[in-house]
C-alpha cells in the first residue's frame, strides 16, 4: 500500500537482487569470464579507453531522454486522454524496441571483436547482417504487436479514446523503427571501431535538434496528437541519413585495412 513509492522500492530491490545473482555466478563460474575480487585493480590506460568510448555513448543515450521530455510537455498540453494513451502505447512499443536494439548491440560487439582480431572484411559483413536481421525481426515483432495492439493497450486503460489514440501513436512510432535499425546499426558499427564521438554528435543534431524544432516551430501550427508523433519517424530518418553519411565518410574498415598494409 505504498502507491508510487512502492513501485520504486520494488524496482530497486529487483535490481539489487539481479546484481547479486550475477555477481555470484561470475565468482563461481569456471569459464574465462570468472571474476576474482582479489585481482581487481584500476588501470589508467583501460579507464581512459573506456571513457573515450563510454562518455560519448552515454551522451548519445541521454539525448533521447532530453528530447522525449520536451515531447512529453507537448503531449501534456493535449489533455489527460492523450497523456494516458501515450503512456500506455510507450509501454507496448518498448517490447519491439528491445528486439531491434538487441541486433544493433550485437553489431557493436561482433564488429569490435573482429576489428581486434584483424578480420576487417568480416566487419562490413556484420553490418549488413545486423541490418538485415534487425529489420526482419523488427517488422515481425511490430506485426505481432499491432495485431493485438488494442488488447494490449486495454491492459493499461480500457477507455476507447485512450486505446484509439494509443494505437495511432504505435502505428506512427513503429513507422520509424526501420530507420532506428539503420541509425543504431551504423552507430554501433562506428563504435565497434572505437569511433564514439561522431555518432553521439550526429544523434544530438538529428534526434534532439529535429524534435526540438518540430515541437516548438512545427507542432504549434497543427496541434494534434498524430501530427506531434510524426517527429519520431522524421527525426530517426534524418539521423539514419546522417549516420550513413558518417560511415561512408569514415570508412573505418577500409582505412584500417590500408593502414595495416603499409
Amino acid at each position: 500500500h505504498l502507491s508510487v513509492a512502492g513501485v520504486a522500492i520494488a524496482t530497486v530491490f529487483a535490481n539489487v537482487i539481479s546484481s547479486l545473482i550475477l555477481l555470484a555466478i561470475l565468482l563461481k563460474t569456471d569459464k574465462p569470464i570468472r571474476l576474482s575480487l582479489h585481482d581487481l585493480h584500476p588501470s589508467r590506460t583501460v579507464a581512459a579507453r573506456i571513457l573515450r568510448i563510454g562518455l560519448p555513448a552515454g551522451l548519445q543515450s541521454s539525448v533521447f531522454a532530453i528530447a522525449n521530455i520536451i515531447i512529453q510537455t507537448a503531449i501534456n498540453s493535449l489533455g489527460t486522454v492523450v497523456m494516458a494513451a501515450s503512456s500506455a502505447a510507450f509501454n507496448v512499443e518498448i517490447f519491439c524496441y528491445y528486439v531491434l536494439n538487441s541486433f544493433t548491440q550485437a553489431c557493436t560487439t561482433f564488429v569490435s571483436q573482429n576489428y581486434g582480431a584483424g578480420q576487417l572484411d568480416r566487419c562490413r559483413k556484420i553490418l549488413g547482417v545486423s541490418i538485415t536481421e534487425g529489420i526482419l525481426a523488427t517488422v515481425l515483432s511490430i506485426a505481432l504487436v499491432l495485431s493485438c495492439g488494442r488488447s494490449l493497450l486495454a491492459i493499461f486503460n480500457s477507455s476507447p479514446q485512450v486505446i484509439e489514440n494509443g494505437y495511432w501513436r504505435m502505428v506512427i512510432v513503429f513507422a520509424g523503427y526501420v530507420f532506428s535499425v539503420l541509425y543504431e546499426s551504423f552507430s554501433g558499427y562506428l563504435r565497434g571501431f572505437g569511433i564514439s564521438l561522431v555518432p553521439a554528435l550526429l544523434t544530438v543534431l538529428g534526434v534532439c535538434g529535429v524534435r526540438l524544432v518540430w515541437v516548438f516551430a512545427v507542432f504549434p501550427q497543427h496541434p494534434t496528437f498524430p501530427f506531434l508523433m510524426l517527429c519520431f519517424p522524421i527525426s530517426l530518418c534524418v539521423t539514419a541519413l546522417l549516420m550513413a553519411g558518417a560511415v561512408f565518410h569514415c570508412r573505418p574498415a577500409v582505412r584500417e585495412k590500408a593502414a595495416a598494409a603499409q
